[in-house]
């Protein structure tokens, strides 16, 4: 499984890796479809590893930082899968931080 290129989810979001390096650490875009912001949404950086094996079916993780509309980053960590029909697919979980104004606002600011 290659990372490297274009990838949409199943909300209409998008992210671009530009290369995985022979270490496994990219880097890319990540296009999201979803805000709750009211400032416009933009693309925003991601920096990731994934692991390499023998299989193809590699496990990757990888942060967006939405620095250019928003207070808050993401973490994302997946699977990559060979389909029945040849296709690279990808699963993956997360966890979003908003930035909230006090401490005893914690408990509200993980997704």
């Amino acid at each position: 499984c290659n990372l490297t290129g274009w990838w949409k989810n199943d909300l209409g979001s998008k992210m671009e890796v530009f290369k995985v390096g022979s270490n496994g650490t990219f880097s890319g875009e990540y296009h999201t479809a979803v805000s709750s912001t009211k400032k416009p949404i933009q693309p925003s950086p991601l920096i990731g590893s994934q692991h390499l094996d023998e299989d193809g079916q590699h496990t990757f993780g990888f942060t967006v930082n939405w620095k250019k509309f928003s207070d808050s980053t993401a973490v994302f960590v997946g699977q990559c899968f060979n389909g029945d029909d040849g296709k690279e697919i990808l699963h993956t979980s997360w966890l979003l931080r908003e930035k909230v104004d006090s401490e005893t606002d914690d408990w509200k600011a993980t997704r």
